[in-house]
């Protein structure tokens, strides 16, 4: 139902970085504006921790912001803000950031929060709130004027939003706009622009969009709202439930799929969880709900004819969802869509792919299109080549350190990487850079196909693809900004813990820093590519006797089943266990906290190759990042550091 204004009868919660005065606003106290230091980069995980995902529907009223962490304390725990009575939440720069984890904003309404306002948000986060009806604000003065009782002008929550946006938000979220546009009350506005140079991305969204009769746009620009053709939709276990939930709610309980042989499920996130955890976390019944996680992705699937690439016999499961949507699905020129931010793995192959919530997934199973704000693109031209011993990792790494995409450039912008040290990149490589365009706050990250494409096809596949003509930016396209980097003077890299952007070269570590945990694995970590950048590690060191420390814990985690057989056929798997690594079957494992790698203890340092490593990520304990090259010789050494180290040469 279509509103004007909101008022609120609730109280105003500051997420202050301060745990005693979030301690003084639960037991009735309302803090002035002025007087608090607000949290930034309140990120997902803070406000739905991993495990918050294995609950669904109402259950999730309690939860809210129970990672928050406040000086060293988490000051928040289970049903806190409801029992505030709390409708509004408060926060400073960057609410939101991380994955599109549509939980932590269902968890935030669920528990009676109706609006959130902040200095500004993650773009994917803020979606997930359009899409749920959860309104949010930028304008601090908001505060003042609800704690006031003024009513508030629904234009304040839709003012420099696109046209389809802000109708989506004066229906009261995606499901009651979805009722309104199958009953054919909703207005569904469409760009009207003439033809016009594109950027590659945009090129894939105007071939893509719904016109009112049928497919494809003359053009599009940034800012434009509009409904997009999706080729591939697919969601994860921790997100399918959700969106089952959400979709039986919303639309009711027998909604037919539109095209369910172009709907994909996966089990991977969870696959090892019962494997390593000894206890519930301190959540009890939650191997429980885990279990009732599977069932109900089973059953939706079989009900809907939906494929679930689920476990496999002999450990792990068939594959994490990004990997497999390379191997097997993928092709350039498409669109794709998941519940995960890291979607945008299949820019590698020149498709545009990107993260969507729980409430976009279910809404899209019914309709087969998403809604889409057209992002501005960011060239960024790789020029040079990476040096011998540099990878796409270590690239990525350099990346987040510089001011270009430290200060917001590339947030809510599909990233289109160019230049010549693509060419000598292989398509699981450029998988890492486009994958990790989320960890830039980026919306997509895309490359043009060419003929590495084309052999990346044939030789997974067998699958002869032939490039078209418009696979490719337009002369004359108009870019948001752009960016060259020299890649030959990039140098192996680490990210120290807390933050994927608190990068620094390898070699200016002054410090040894023993390790504890190795970790090989997750989509950025699991490819074949990186198994072979590990295998020549651990070869080289067999060579000379060298074998993984009794103290040190080496866990390689392959990525699907497609890279087991590969690695199998390559001799890679026995060099690992003759090394002293424990080889685990696919899935995400300690990468989503949820299978062995993860730490234990808080003193406990980590070495991964994962893409994130957020507080409480993969344990309790301290997680460097660097690429699986580097995991590996941490690993032979029991400290970190590089290979060039370990073999004692400059």
């Amino acid at each position: 139902m279509r509103t004007d204004s909101v008022k609120t009868k609730g109280r105003v919660l500051l997420l202050c970085g301060d745990p005693a005065g979030l301690q003084r606003q639960f037991q009735g106290e309302d803090l002035p504006l002025e007087q608090v230091r607000l949290r930034d980069y309140v990120s997902v995980d803070e406000i739905a921790p991993g495990w918050v995902c294995y609950y669904f529907g109402q259950r999730l009223e309690d939860f809210p912001y129970l990672g928050l962490l406040c000086d060293g304390a988490f000051p928040v725990h289970e049903g806190f803000v409801k029992r505030g009575g709390f409708e509004v939440a408060v926060s400073g720069k960057r609410h939101g950031i991380g994955s599109p984890r549509e939980a932590a904003p269902y968890a935030e309404r669920a528990s009676g929060i109706r609006i959130v306002i902040a200095e500004s948000f993650d773009p994917a986060y803020r979606a997930c709130c359009h899409s749920l009806g959860l309104l949010t604000s930028t304008d601090l003065s908001l505060v003042d004027r609800i704690r006031g009782g003024e009513a508030i002008p629904m234009s304040a929550f839709t003012d420099g939003l696109d046209a389809l946006t802000a109708e989506i938000i004066r229906q009261g979220g995606l499901f009651d706009f979805t009722r309104a546009r199958r009953d054919g009350t909703a207005m569904i506005p469409v760009p009207s622009r003439g033809p016009a140079p594109m950027t590659y991305g945009e090129k894939i969204l105007a071939r893509a969009a719904r016109n009112g009769a049928g497919r494809g746009l003359a053009s599009v620009a940034p800012g434009d709202g509009i409904l997009v053709k999706a080729d591939w939709r697919f969601s994860h276990e921790t997100v399918t439930p959700l969106a089952v939930a959400m979709l039986r709610k919303g639309l009711g309980e027998e909604v037919p799929m539109e095209d369910p042989g172009t709907i994909l499920a996966f089990r991977d996130h969870l696959t090892f969880m019962g494997r390593f955890y000894t206890q519930d976390e301190g959540q009890p019944g939650l191997m429980e709900v885990a279990r009732r996680i599977k069932k109900l992705q089973e059953e939706f699937c079989a009900a809907n004819g939906i494929r679930l690439h689920g476990d496999v016999a002999d450990g792990g499961c068939e594959g994490i969802c990004h990997l497999l949507m390379a191997e097997r699905y993928a092709l350039p020129g498409q669109v794709i869509v998941g519940t995960d931010s890291h979607t945008s793995h299949s820019g590698a192959l020149g498709a545009l792919a990107f993260g969507v919530g729980a409430a976009d997934i279910a809404t899209a199973w019914v309709t087969g299109d998403v809604r889409v704000t057209v992002p501005p693109t960011v060239l960024v031209r790789l020029k040079g080549h990476l040096q011998p011993g540099v990878y796409a990792k270590d690239l990525v790494l350099h990346l987040l350190t510089l001011p270009f995409f430290r200060d917001g450039h590339v947030r809510g912008h599909i990233i289109e990487y160019a230049g010549e040290a693509l060419g000598a990149l292989q398509i699981d490589e450029r998988a890492t850079l486009t994958n990790m365009a989320a960890d830039f706050g980026a919306f997509a990250g895309v490359m043009a196909p060419d003929e590495e494409t084309v052999r990346y096809l044939a030789e997974r596949r067998g699958a002869r693809f032939a490039l078209e003509p418009w696979m490719a930016g337009d002369p004359g396209a108009a870019y948001a900004d752009h960016l060259e980097v020299d890649c030959g003077r990039v140098v192996p890299m680490l990210a120290s813990p807390g933050f994927a952007g608190n990068g620094l070269p390898l070699d200016s570590l002054d410090r040894d820093v023993p390790v504890d945990i190795a970790y090989v694995g997750s989509c950025t970590g699991a490819k074949r590519a990186d198994l072979q950048k590990v295998y020549d590690v651990v070869k080289w060191g067999l060579d000379r006797g060298l074998t993984v420390p009794l103290r040190v814990q080496f866990f390689i985690q392959l990525g699907s089943e497609d890279v087991r057989a590969h690695a199998e056929s390559q001799g890679w798997l026995d060099a690992f266990e003759a090394a002293g690594a424990r080889v685990l079957g696919p899935g995400c494992g300690a990468c989503i906290n949820a299978g062995p790698g993860v730490s234990t203890r808080a003193e406990q340092v980590t070495i991964s190759a994962i893409n994130r490593n957020n507080p409480g990520r993969s344990g309790p304990g301290q997680v460097w990042l660097a690429s699986p090259a580097t995991v590996a010789a941490s690993a032979l050494r029991g400290s970190i550091c590089g290979f060039r180290a370990l073999a004692g040469t400059p």
